[in-house]
């Protein structure tokens, strides 16, 4: 693994022919990590996951610092007001994110839409993009307002927001493999959040593989043999 820097993001590389993120010509996956953890916390998916040899793996760093009170290095992409949130979700756990436009959102999928230039640039090959808790909504967030062609798309754990700036931008995806992960006793992001991000996506034509179960809010074996499957099947480029 190394650290480089991809536009506005520090990231970290991995797969590939040199495991460093260079050589071969196979997918290029990009994964976002959640809230309030570092931007090494996803990186150990890279050695675990039932993949081609050849694909090349970007584990970009949020660009917000935390004070957690535990030490380590937190990261968000955007701030959260947890006892706002806490409070809405009580009235209506659905609503309380999917009417959320999140303070720091726009700015957030700039940085990482200038990332995945710098990616695009440097390693070229089919693209899978996807995320964990923030990092899914953040990484769904990307691919409806971002035009740029995607082999897949990864939803760990994530929610809808933000549900009158994405449904209209649905339908442009038609098509798009999407797996999409979530416990059903989440207790951070609630389990009919997910099911509500299911519905649009797939009412909009999108091929959303839902793999709920049983659990709270972590990344479990199955979860990882469906994302390995999404990787194997976006193969390498045409030609």
């Amino acid at each position: 693994m190394r650290e480089e820097r991809f536009g506005p993001l520090t990231v970290r590389l991995a797969g590939g022919l040199d495991r460093e993120g260079n050589g071969g010509d196979g997918p290029v996956v990009v994964l976002l990590h959640g809230f309030g953890a570092s931007g090494s916390d996803l990186v150990p998916l890279w050695r675990v996951l039932d993949v081609p040899p050849a694909t090349r793996f970007v584990f970009p760093e949020a660009p917000i610092a935390l004070d957690m009170g535990w030490g380590g290095d937190s990261r968000a992409w955007w701030l959260i007001d947890m006892e706002r949130l806490e409070r809405a979700q009580r009235a209506d756990p659905v609503a309380a994110l999917a009417d959320d436009v999140p303070v720091g959102l726009v700015e957030a999928r700039a940085a990482v839409r200038a990332m995945l230039d710098e990616v695009s640039r440097r390693m070229p090959g089919p693209l899978v993009l996807g995320g964990f808790s923030q990092g899914a909504m953040l990484s769904c967030d990307v691919a409806l307002h971002d035009p740029r062609p995607l082999a897949g798309l990864a939803l760990m754990s994530g929610a809808l927001v933000a549900r009158a700036e994405w449904a209209p931008l649905v339908a442009a995806r038609r098509g798009l493999p999407v797996m999409q992960s979530h416990g059903a006793e989440d207790p951070l992001l609630p389990f009919p959040s997910a099911q509500a991000l299911r519905e649009l996506l797939a009412g909009g034509g999108l091929a959303v593989d839902w793999v709920p179960f049983r659990g709270g809010h972590t990344i479990p074996d199955a979860a990882l043999a469906h994302l390995g499957a999404l990787i194997t099947a976006a193969g390498p480029p045409a030609g």
